[in-house]
């Protein structure tokens, strides 16, 4: 048995550069000159990016004007909550993060879903015999069970979360804000600038057709998805330099 669960997606082909080169984005734009004091501001920025993205994967407003009062739209409502409750860092969610990765997993769907389902069924996961032993098996790994990059650790805890669907409600937001948690706690993108979930709302049906091959579990779809996640970080970082320079230009 493998004594680390994740250590052979590193030798697909492609993943590992792939993973570094979303590494090096990411420091470039926590160096931009804009974001060595002023970061906050640009988290502020890409955790709207963010949330207006995300809500548009799960069925949102793909405009904001298209809605009278886009706060009250449920899905954009709780992409917004996730991302500013992550912004800039995560605040209190990293510390329940790093020691109880299932509480913190509990409160993000609490977020996201809070205008959807009932509070009965806020932050509790399915009834199946599946979802609770997957989820402790994740909660394992994001705690350090693994020596796989940052970006492999978040690709696999995003298509985890994506496709075991272990809520019922609001799974795709909980496991695109998982991601950006994962990066976070990580120190890949400590303060959050990165907007990765612009890359994979241009991109829906490559997106929803790679987290389907990682679902199947094959080599070529491990890779596929690993890929086009490692891909939307550095597209994401792009993103982040994009954010800092208008704030330069003002």
């Amino acid at each position: 048995m493998t004594a680390d669960p994740l250590a052979p997606l590193m030798d697909l082909p492609g993943v590992a550069e792939a993973s570094d080169e979303a590494r090096a984005a990411l420091g470039r734009a926590h160096r931009h000159r804009a974001n060595l004091r002023g970061w906050p501001a640009s988290a502020a920025e890409a955790a709207w990016r963010a949330a207006r993205a995300s809500s548009v994967l799960d069925g949102g407003p793909a405009r904001l004007d298209d809605v009278a009062e886009p706060i009250g739209d449920p899905v954009f409502g709780g992409a917004l909550r996730v991302a500013q409750a992550l912004e800039g860092g995560g605040g209190a969610l990293v510390g329940i993060w790093e020691r109880a990765p299932l509480q913190a997993l509990a409160r993000l769907h609490m977020l996201a879903a809070a205008d959807q389902v009932g509070d009965d069924r806020l932050g509790r996961p399915r009834a199946d015999a599946q979802v609770g032993p997957r989820l402790e098996l994740l909660a394992e790994l994001v705690t350090g069970r693994t020596r796989a990059s940052a970006p492999v650790v978040a690709a696999v805890a995003h298509g985890e979360l994506l496709t075991l669907r272990p809520f019922g409600s609001a799974d795709g937001v909980v496991a695109r804000g998982v991601s950006r948690l994962v990066t976070i706690t990580s120190g890949l993108d400590p303060h959050g600038l990165g907007v990765p979930e612009v890359s994979w709302m241009r991109k829906p049906v490559e997106y929803r057709d790679a987290a389907r091959g990682f679902a199947d579990g094959t080599p070529s779809g491990l890779a596929a998805w690993l890929l086009l996640c490692c891909r939307a970080m550095h597209d994401g970082a792009q993103e982040a330099l994009s954010i800092a320079e208008s704030a330069t230009n003002r």
